[in-house]
């Protein structure tokens, strides 16, 4: 069976700016696929054209095998969950209120609630650790509940497609460690296929099943991380030497930049300070 979900000759772009063209890509069924690249290379552009949030200019990105514009929206919604970068809920709605607007795509004509969305929401909060916040304003929460809370209104959807930009922006790195490792959660225990952009390389080697490395809008390579996150891929897509070693804690790839000349500087490393002289005797 194809891919559910791909890009196939894309132009892609906004108002007068080509952002990549010619770009294609799939995302492997079942994989937990996170698209890496250095800022401004067309990483986002690309998810919210999966996404169906912006229409290509050429090629097509196909869903279950027909392109994805044609397809009514309600239809796109019952098969694919976005999770965007700057999502904003109504001021004063709780967190039970945002979660059940996941259930919209699956309601008929007269919008009749239903046994079977009380519960999705309720498995949607139960899988995201959020259930005990559901009469809580969505703005009282820290940044890691609100990402939760997000994800549980894309997991209300109940789409075996869960597209996620950027989800660890802005926050500390536990809060990210939290993300990710529910995102981990839902791909494995849930059977999820996770596509994601992220700009820590070694979360992305550490979490994904599938990374597609990307620079100046078009696709470096693409396949399991430790064939992406070598020094050489490294010093293509990002311009930095590094060194390439296991992660101790996983065992997965991680990246160490080497030391280099500092912008402005003097072209060389600042020079480890000389020990001390011995005293005099």
């Amino acid at each position: 069976m194809p891919d559910r979900l791909g890009g196939f000759g894309l132009t892609l772009g906004y108002d007068g700016r080509t952002v990549a063209d010619d770009l294609t890509v799939t995302v492997p069924d079942g994989s937990f696929t996170v698209i890496v690249g250095p800022n401004a290379c067309g990483k986002s552009t690309l998810l919210r054209a999966l996404a169906r949030t912006l229409r290509p200019r050429a090629g097509a990105v196909l869903l279950d095998g027909r392109d994805i514009s044609t397809r009514p929206t309600r239809e796109v919604a019952r098969a694919l969950g976005l999770l965007a970068q700057s999502a904003l809920a109504p001021a004063g709605i709780t967190v039970a209120d945002l979660v059940a607007h996941g259930r919209f795509p699956h309601h008929g004509p007269l919008g009749r609630w239903s046994a079977a969305d009380r519960d999705a929401v309720r498995a949607a909060m139960a899988a995201t650790g959020v259930a005990d916040l559901a009469g809580t304003p969505v703005d009282a929460l820290s940044g890691g509940q609100r990402q939760r809370v997000w994800i549980a209104v894309a997991l209300a959807q109940d789409t075996p497609l869960l597209l996620l930009d950027e989800p660890t922006t802005y926050l500390d790195i536990s809060h990210q460690i939290e993300v990710l490792e529910l995102c981990a959660r839902l791909h494995r225990d849930h059977g999820r296929t996770l596509v994601a952009v992220l700009h820590d390389l070694n979360l992305a080697a550490r979490y994904a099943t599938h990374l597609v490395a990307m620079r100046a809008g078009r696709v470096v390579t693409a396949g399991p991380p430790p064939a992406v996150v070598t020094e050489r891929v490294v010093e293509a897509v990002f311009g930095l030497a590094c060194r390439v070693m296991p992660d101790p804690e996983t065992g997965t790839a991680m990246v160490i930049p080497r030391r280099g000349p500092i912008p402005g500087g003097s072209g060389a490393p600042p020079a480890r300070p000389a020990p001390p002289a011995p005293a005099p005797t």
